[in-house]
């Protein structure tokens, strides 16, 4: 098997996560080592040769050889260099790729309440898993290294239902669709709240530096309902000062009156409704 098709192998079997991390470590990592061993890789992935790599003048054929050879044994991990910490416990590869499996779950999966990593939290969790204790400074400088980024995380609602019936119930719903009757139309339903107040989340500043947001000062707020046509994609919306049943009643009169008035029956699909069968 040659050298390209083993790469390509390990690369098809990375975590879908990985592969992003990896490309933008040979972007952006400041470790010139590890930028170069990453460039090493995505080149052999891309078909390219050791000696094609080699008279591109990235490194010698040996290296590629070497690269790949770590690759190909260890995954992602077997780029990172070796390094101590602090002169007494050392940085391992497993610690590197055990961070990398953490840090892209959430802390609850680790028996903690909160949603959300700090770097202590993540320092106490890989000491457990590990046996290594790092300073917050020296995960500090890991995170960086593997491109790991400070950003906001999207708030979701889960499903409370079992898997089986919310399977059963999109079924109903995607076969109400396909199967329509002449003059029946189905539509999905929702509510959404609009203010002039921006979202504020977290943001990079410089030591001593207190960035500040320009707020329209007294917020404004209007509360819009609208109906999405499953079929066709078009959008009726009604708009209120509350968000209330009369906001809901005001849409559905929209529809029988002005976009479906000559509908024999309107289908609405609700979130979160407790429709019964």
């Amino acid at each position: 098997m040659g050298l390209c098709t083993k790469v390509l192998g390990v690369w098809r079997g990375l975590k879908r996560r990985e592969r992003p991390i990896l490309r933008a470590l040979s972007r952006g990592s400041p470790d010139a080592v590890l930028r170069c061993r990453c460039k090493v890789i995505l080149a052999l992935v891309q078909g390219k040769s050791p000696t094609t790599i080699a008279a591109g003048g990235l490194c010698s054929a040996s290296q590629v050889y070497r690269v790949a050879d770590r690759f190909v044994g260890q995954g992602l991990a077997g780029l990172a260099d070796r390094r101590e910490d602090n002169g007494e416990n050392k940085v391992t590869e497993t610690y590197e790729s055990e961070l990398v499996t953490v840090v892209a779950g959430s802390p609850r999966n680790h028996g903690y309440l909160r949603p959300t990593w700090t770097q202590e939290l993540l320092v106490l969790v890989l000491a457990a898993r590990t046996g290594i204790n790092v300073s917050v400074t020296t995960m500090s400088r890991l995170l960086k290294r593997l491109g790991v980024r400070l950003g906001r995380p999207k708030p979701t609602v889960g499903c409370p239902w079992p898997k089986p019936r919310k399977m059963r119930r999109l079924a109903k719903m995607r076969r109400l669709i396909r199967t329509l009757a002449p003059g029946e139309v189905a539509v999905y339903e929702d509510e959404v709240d609009i203010h002039l107040n921006p979202k504020i989340g977290p943001d990079w500043m410089l030591t001593g530096q207190q960035k500040t947001v320009p707020t329209p000062g007294q917020n404004q707020k209007r509360y819009l309902a609208g109906a999405l046509d499953a079929r066709t994609g078009k959008l009726t919306w009604v708009e209120g000062e509350r968000k209330n049943s009369t906001l809901f009643l005001l849409l559905i009169h929209r529809l029988v009156t002005v976009t479906y008035p000559h509908a024999r029956q309107i289908h609405i699909i609700l979130d979160n409704s407790q429709l019964s069968g």
